[in-house]
């Protein structure tokens, strides 16, 4: 099954599968009807543009509901074929023809789950909410039917003996897995219930999501005195005068909850009192008990998961999700972040000493605080490495960070990327490339749309348009996207990232690759566990600072002079300064997200009370804010809460990359043989076997944490041959 709609909201990689190109599907009987009255939407029509892509343009509001309901309707006579099939149930007629349904919905699904994403409105919150309930029903109905269960049943029974490929095992284990964890086996008053928490579930995500957007674009922080912009880098001063003049208040500077402006505001402004202001509003979104507080709303969603949890059998909602992930249970995830927590709290505790002097020297008397962190590791990295990271923006147009992935992609792997202005687009900002592969075949579409609009949510993402499988024999490519929120273009020069940037951007197109090199048959072979889904993302940011990829790329915008080496030197000597902060930072995220999925019982919880009674039993230092506070977690709480009891799995795939990477640093970076056998292993064939076997014939052992201590700087280096 793949009703991963809802889901696909909030995963970094995964919007649902779409119709194939081209785009007209076949109508069955109950749908005939429908279609003429439907003509101009454009849903129901042929899409003739290029390679297939949604025609944007043409799509408004009002055809995205009539559309779903037309998907939903079709797929349930797609399934009612299948359970009423009088032949015996095999893997085609059953699990195959399963997993061919509701192409015509999955293309309405991605269109709009991925503009709800990217270019919000109130009109399309609206269409969710509506939506929301009637989707959650057919996936219901899907996984609740006792004929239907019973034929996939007897196909799983008998697998082992029917000759199948490993992947299509796969998609026969993983078919008969949905139904069980969709409640196949319970009773009729179990699965009433079970509808109805599912119901409550898809509502309230959405709401959570909907306010956290609201308070996010609600908040504006608006200077008039140049005084206040003391310490703030011109490009920084720049983007915020353009902010200032977009919302009307020419003469003034506005710096909002937006990636691009807080986090520069923090590092670099003089004026105490407004960073404690921007930060105090950061950290409290979503957290004053008004109409868009979500403390009440995500202690219901908690509630509601532990108990679906129960209800299928499984002792908390982390047990329930991570059996399907690699690290399997709770005690590995906890074991995992306990390995990591007490190095990086230590690191992070002399970090706090270090900022505690640097503020003395400062002349200052005031304890350290957490909007006082970034202000002064800026200071301090600058006086212990002569390094200010400012002084990379020049040599980092954005434009010329994306082609520098490119060019990885293309040493790596052979494709190329070339830019299309032909293909539709949902926003004007959007760039849209023919994708390649080496012998010149056609790979798919790659989209990018790297800047921050109030529609926008936060964050960066990669998704599809459509995904890839084979259908008729025929290979169906993927369209694919890259979402982000990165600076914007200020004053006379072009749109100019950060290091932390540019890394983001190499991560999403990591995930674009997974998805463009995807070679399965079947849309549910395309599913990966969550903690391994960011391996193929993360393992593209070791490319980021190589000698080789920065003299391709990293070229000052005004001169084109590439970077000197002795920048990136300074780069590489500071790379694990403040390593303490974020892990600690990131790794409180990840505790207390399974704080709150590995609850025992149902009881709404008081949100904050239980927040401080977490980050206290880890002993969170009072300087360092928890990466994400529970009210504005989306990664958790927000639609489809993609992350719930799987915040752990960045660095969990982390662990991975810092062991997989060591091939390529061991035979060279652009090394033809390895390539071969990361793209075979991990991108080509995400789902057709276990994670950690397709690892392991790539790297030929399991990792360990060790190399990624080492890589953060919470262990030392390992003695090399000949060292005294």
């Amino acid at each position: 099954m793949r009703k991963w709609f809802v889901l696909a909201v909030l995963a970094a990689v995964a919007l649902p599968a779409v119709a194939a190109q081209p785009a007209t599907q076949p109508v069955p009987p109950a749908a005939k009807a429908a279609a003429p009255a439907a003509a101009a939407n454009p849903f129901f029509a042929e899409w003739t543009t290029p390679f297939g892509v949604p025609p944007f343009g043409e799509i408004r509001v009002e055809h995205y509901l009539p559309a779903i309901k037309e998907g939903i309707a079709r797929e349930r006579a797609e399934v009612a074929a299948i359970a009423k099939n009088p032949e015996a149930p095999t893997f085609a007629n059953t699990v195959a023809a399963l997993d061919g349904v509701g192409e015509f919905l999955d293309r309405v699904d991605a269109v709009f789950y991925g503009q709800l994403s990217a270019e919000s409105s109130p009109q399309l919150q609206a269409v969710a909410k509506e939506a929301a309930p009637l989707l959650t029903a057919l996936g219901d109905d899907i996984n609740l039917d006792p004929v239907l269960f019973a034929r996939v049943k007897a196909v799983w029974e008998k697998r082992e003996a029917l000759g199948l490929t490993g992947e299509q095992k796969k998609l026969v284990d993983d078919a008969y897995q949905d139904f069980v964890r969709g409640g196949a086996n319970l009773d009729a008053a179990g699965q009433a219930r079970l509808r109805a928490i599912n119901k409550e579930l898809s509502l309230e995500g959405l709401k959570f999501g909907d306010n956290v957007l609201r308070e996010t674009n609600a908040y504006r922080l608006v200077i008039d005195k140049p005084a206040d912009l003391a310490g703030l880098p011109p490009g920084v001063v720049n983007a915020a005068a353009a902010a200032a003049k977009a919302a009307k208040l020419d003469g003034k500077w506005v710096f909002t909850l937006q990636a691009p402006s807080i986090w520069p505001f923090l590092q670099y402004a003089d004026n105490r009192e407004l960073r404690r202001q921007i930060l105090t509003a950061y950290t409290t979104r979503c957290d004053h008990g008004d109409a868009s507080d979500n403390k009440a709303v995500l202690a219901k969603l908690v509630a509601l998961r532990e108990e679906k949890a129960k209800l299928l059998g499984f002792a908390t909602w982390a047990n329930f999700v991570l059996d399907r992930n690699m690290a399997k249970t709770p005690d590995k995830v906890y074991g995992l972040l306990d390995q990591l927590w007490t190095p990086a709290l230590a690191v992070a505790g002399r970090e706090a000493a270090d900022l505690q002097a640097a503020i003395a020297a400062d002349g200052q008397e005031f304890k350290l605080e957490p909007w006082d962190w970034r202000y002064y590791s800026e200071k301090v990295k600058k006086a212990r490495y002569d390094f200010d990271e400012e002084a990379l923006r020049p040599y980092f147009r954005l434009e010329n960070v994306r082609d520098g992935a490119f060019y990885v992609a293309n040493k790596l792997y052979g494709i190329t990327f070339t830019e299309r202005h032909d293909i539709p687009k949902y926003h004007p900002e959007v760039r849209t490339f023919e994708v390649k592969d080496a012998d010149g075949s056609f790979l798919g579409v790659f989209m990018t749309d790297y800047h921050p609009r109030p529609g926008k949510r936060g964050g960066a993402w990669s998704g599809r348009y459509r995904g890839q499988w084979f259908k008729d024999g025929k290979d169906i490519r993927p369209i694919v996207v890259n979402v982000c929120n990165f600076s914007r273009p200020a004053g006379d020069a072009p749109a100019l990232l950060s290091l932390e940037e540019a890394e983001t951007l190499f991560h999403e197109f990591g995930h674009g690759l997974h998805s463009l090199l995807s070679r399965v048959h079947y849309h549910g072979a395309a599913r990966v566990p969550r903690d391994f889904v960011e391996l193929p993302s993360q393992i593209m940011e070791n490319w980021v600072l190589e000698p080789e990829v920065l003299k391709v790329y990293a070229k000052h915008w005004k001169t084109g002079e590439v970077i000197p080496a002795e920048l990136v030197a300074k780069v590489e000597r500071a790379r694990k300064f403040n390593q303490g902060f974020a892990t600690v930072e990131y790794l409180a995220a990840s505790y207390l997200d399974m704080d709150w999925h590995t609850v025992t019982d149902a009881t709404p919880r008081d949100a904050t009370a239980f927040e401080n009674a977490a980050m206290a039993k880890i002993h969170e230092p009072a300087e360092i804010v928890v990466r994400y506070r529970s009210p504005y977690f989306s990664h958790i709480f927000g639609p489809g809460g993609g992350y719930s009891a799987g915040y752990y799995s960045y660095i969990w795939a982390e662990v991975l990359v810092a062991d997989a990477f060591q091939a390529f640093a061991e035979r060279g970076i652009f090394d033809q043989a390895t390539a071969r056998s990361f793209r075979a292993n991990i991108l080509e064939r995400p789902g057709t076997g276990d994670a950690m076997e397709a690892y392991v014939r790539f790297r030929g052992h399991e990792p360990s944490v060790q190399p990624l201590l080492v890589k953060r700087g919470l262990a030392p280096e390992p003695a090399t041959a000949g060292r005294e």
